[in-house]
């Protein structure tokens, strides 16, 4: 797996929290930091940061990412990506989507501009060329009721449902990056207890499902392994005073061995976390 493609999900996994803490209702403004670690194979390799700002319903969100470690010393790669948009009553409504990657050899930056669940413009800068014959065309129908790949991770829980229970997984994700659509599927496995910083209590226990759609290369190693894939599981943990659950655990296979993510430190200002709040 491309480091491209793991710090891409490490500052998902950031966004989703980030943007559950931000949706406990009230016309206030709020700013909030998280911060996260990624291993491989019990070394570690990076870290996200992620900070955003909400006020009222509307939020913004950005989140760098960038290998640590030996990892670093292999590979300068950084990313960093954004999102704004309002809080609805069945998630979020994005309104704007940018990402940044960076190494030795290039800088590419991606804007796109989103209404109502469609893409109503995209910019990639400079333009991404690619001549592969076996790639699946993205058509105009592939960009409609998407999120983007920030927003798509907010998880809203139906009213009176248990937050540990098979109604925090049981979803299809659409998602949208801008190069490729794909979907995440979550099903329920089960239920434990977890104690941690920030939150004590049962979190629901998902197993996640890559599916591509479109954008992809159906023959290429990395496409087929994630396809394949069934070693992903995800823990989420209820926020308390909203209907929203958060991971609090990733691990996943990748093609160089088990990847974990875990919040180090979530914080929002005047000195709450996320889960008091």
């Amino acid at each position: 797996m491309s480091a491209g493609l793991m710090f891409g999900r490490i500052g998902r996994v950031a966004a989703l929290t980030l943007l559950a803490a931000t949706t406990s209702g009230g016309a206030y403004a709020e700013s909030i930091r998280a911060q996260y670690s990624v291993s491989l194979l019990g070394l570690p390799i990076g870290s996200a940061t992620a900070t955003g700002a909400i006020e009222g319903a509307a939020y913004k969100i950005h989140i760098d990412t960038r290998l640590t470690g030996l990892a670093a010393v292999m590979s300068n790669f950084k990313a960093a990506m954004a999102s704004s948009g309002a809080m609805g009553a069945r998630g979020p409504l994005p309104a704007a989507y940018a990402s940044t990657t960076a190494t030795s050899n290039e800088t590419r930056t991606l804007r796109m501009a989103l209404d109502s669940g469609s893409v109503k413009g995209l910019e990639i800068a400079p333009p991404w060329v690619d001549a592969h014959p076996g790639r699946i065309p993205v058509g105009d129908g592939d960009k409609r009721n998407i999120l983007d790949p920030i927003s798509a991770l907010f998880l809203p829980m139906p009213a009176g449902q248990d937050p540990a229970g098979p109604a925090a997984c049981n979803r299809s994700i659409p998602i949208f990056d801008g190069y490729s659509r794909f979907n995440i599927t979550l099903s329920y496995v089960g239920q434990r207890q977890v104690k941690m910083k920030g939150y004590s209590g049962p979190v629901a226990v998902c197993a996640a499902r890559y599916v591509p759609i479109s954008g992809h290369r159906p023959d290429r190693k990395a496409t087929k392994f994630m396809a394949e894939n069934k070693k992903i599981e995800a823990w989420l943990a209820p926020v308390a005073r909203t209907n929203v659950v958060v991971p609090v655990h990733v691990t996943m296979a990748t093609m160089a061995g088990t990847a974990v993510i875990n919040a180090d430190e979530f914080s929002v200002s005047g000195g709450g976390t996320a889960a008091s709040r």
